[in-house]
């Protein structure tokens, strides 16, 4: 019963003086880190409006103006990129398949220029049509969407069929437009159930389009989206039939 009682005494006293102990003092030094000491990127420099926004010096080029050898025909994923390259820029051959990139990624910023044609032809998904695969599958609309009505979730920023963008900031037809991507791929279980969903953020000429939007699957034509298993996959660039353009076009994985 003594050792009870001395053992109880000794209990109280602990928590006694753990009570009346005194944090230390705080002081603006308290919370600052100095390690690691994040990597040094250089960012792109703003040229013109003629040539655009060069590449960050981490980033990966995928096309710089001057060939397309970092790209390939999307029907076999080997045959030469049908596109034609002309003063700086790639421009899509009507009806002759479009373009990936060889190099495959997961997580991603990408940045990419386009322009719709300067002479307007057609109306709706008919004008200045053409779009950017992630990963290969999930579309990033790209349309002549300046004063031409078509349903919201197929216009200029929208992720196809699903996410209209949250604001329409498209420039005038023959105009270089801007999207700055950034991509979160989904994540799959060992029985192919995607866990987590892919995640987009784009800024279209400046302007949030889309804020850490799910992407709710596949962006087919017809049909509904879904997920099916995948590792990583390329940038893919739509031919719908018109003459789109792309310029500046770099990668970071992040």
């Amino acid at each position: 019963m003594k050792k009870l009682v001395l053992s109880a005494l000794g209990l109280f006293g602990a928590v006694g003086a753990y009570a009346q102990a005194k944090p230390d003092k705080m002081t603006p030094e308290s919370s600052e880190l100095w390690e690691p000491v994040p990597r040094i990127v250089t960012p792109g420099q703003v040229t013109s409006r003629t040539t655009g926004t060069t590449a960050p010096s981490d980033a990966i080029v995928l096309f710089d103006g001057s060939n397309l050898d970092q790209w390939v025909a999307a029907s076999d994923g080997k045959s030469p990129a049908p596109f034609t390259v002309a003063d700086g820029a790639m421009t899509v051959a009507p009806r002759k398949g479009g373009i990936q990139t060889k190099q495959k990624f997961g997580d991603f910023q990408l940045h990419i220029e386009w322009r719709s044609p300067a002479e307007v032809k057609g109306t709706g998904q008919g004008r200045g049509n053409s779009g950017i695969f992630l990963q290969g599958l999930y579309e990033l609309q790209v349309l002549d969407s300046y004063e031409n009505p078509t349903y919201v979730n197929g216009q200029a920023g929208s992720i196809y069929k699903q996410t209209p963008p949250l604001v329409n900031a498209t420039r005038k037809p023959g105009e270089w437009q801007t999207y700055d991507i950034i991509y979160t791929a989904p994540r799959f279980n060992k029985d192919g159930v995607a866990i987590i969903p892919a995640y987009v953020t784009v800024i279209h000429n400046g302007v949030v389009i889309h804020n850490h939007t799910q992407i709710q699957g596949t962006t087919p034509f017809v049909g509904r989206p879904e997920y099916k298993p995948h590792d990583k996959g390329p940038i893919m660039l739509q031919d719908h039939g018109d003459l789109v353009s792309y310029r500046n076009i770099w990668i970071r994985e992040l």
